[in-house]
């Protein structure tokens, strides 16, 4: 290489490229603003987390953009690698997908009589959780929760996105980096990777609540890549005519499934108040409509609309709530 010329790599800043976000919630750590408010949640009884993995080996996968004539590939600089997904079709069968199915053993999911799980909203706000029921008489005698035993057999498909940032010289020996990009076939829809795995997980009594307990699970996938043999010269093949590049490649995709039992509470909890946004301002509005009904219970210290009836003797006898509390602040300063 002529060492009068220079490296036209360069990089590239790109600012504003991401955000942040605004919840609202702001709090000015005065103790005396924090209320108990009341919250009907779903809590966790007991979650196990399973960690899977296959391995997919791609030969003479096809890259864009192609290089140009006789140029070669003297260094990778980052190879990536990324679940495909088309925001414009939820079910197309290129998006990689895992679809985990359980068959309990100890327990059963409640049907609806014709062979379907009934299922309830989960947190995602989907109906995705199942009900849990089982003989819980003998551990609910000895004051524990009664173990079920779950097989779960995963199923994956879909494409992923490999990109490899790459050291190309053309025939000219000038450098430029450039960024490779294929949609790599893990497995087609009617052919998936099945992988299978065991679990335990821990119930409370059916008996002793008004609900049910639930069974939830969900997963996560991504995946990692490199060169087959970690080698440019075996693993990439590019025409010297065309500039076509081919390389062979070892995808890893790496899952992560959590099953949860999980039964409805309701909590009590500390708060600061609730979010309030700063809106965007209107050229033509002057006043918007509330998006939350206001609160006007007895916590609240906003006076209520329809105050309760009270006698007489209550009025003559008694330190209303709003003095009381301003009373008792005054002899904590004392």
């Amino acid at each position: 290489m002529n060492p009068d010329i220079k490296s036209d790599i360069s990089e590239m800043s790109v600012t504003d490229r991401c955000c942040k976000g605004t919840t609202g919630c702001e709090w000015d750590g005065t103790l005396r603003r924090v209320r108990p408010e009341p919250i009907f949640v779903q809590k966790v009884y007991d979650a196990v987390l399973v960690n899977l993995q296959a391995l997919r080996t791609v030969t003479n996968q096809a890259f864009t953009p192609s290089i140009g004539h006789n140029a070669r590939i003297v260094k990778i600089l980052d190879i990536r690698c990324r679940k495909f997904f088309n925001p414009k079709d939820a079910l197309d069968p290129k998006n990689l997908v895992v679809e985990p199915e359980t068959v309990l053993s100890g327990g059963d999911f409640v049907e609806d009589g014709k062979g379907t799980p009934i299922t309830v909203v989960g947190p995602d706000g989907m109906q995705t959780e199942k009900i849990i029921f089982a003989n819980t008489t003998d551990c609910d005698e000895s004051g524990k929760g009664t173990p079920i035993f779950g097989t779960q057999t995963v199923k994956i498909s879909g494409n992923v996105v490999v990109e490899i940032d790459a050291l190309v010289q053309d025939s000219r020996c000038r450098k430029s980096r450039v960024t490779l990009t294929s949609t790599v076939p893990i497995a087609p829809a009617s052919n998936p990777i099945v992988m299978t795995n065991f679990f335990e997980l821990c119930i409370p009594s059916v008996f002793n609540s008004a609900f049910f307990p639930r069974f939830a699970e969900f997963c996560n996938i991504n995946c990692e890549t490199r060169l087959a043999t970690n080698s440019i010269t075996r693993d990439i093949v590019i025409d010297p005519t065309t500039g076509a590049v081919r390389i062979n490649l070892i995808i890893a995709v790496c899952i992560s499934c959590e099953k949860k039992v999980i039964v409805p509470v309701q909590l009590c909890v500390l708060s600061t108040g609730f979010p309030v946004l700063s809106p965007e301002v209107s050229p033509i509005c002057t006043t918007f409509p509330t998006l939350f009904p206001k609160q006007i219970d007895e916590s609240s210290n906003n006076p209520s609309p329809c105050p309760r009836p009270h006698s007489l003797d209550e009025d003559e006898g008694t330190i209303s709530q709003e003095v009381y509390s301003d009373t008792y602040e005054d002899l904590e300063e004392q």
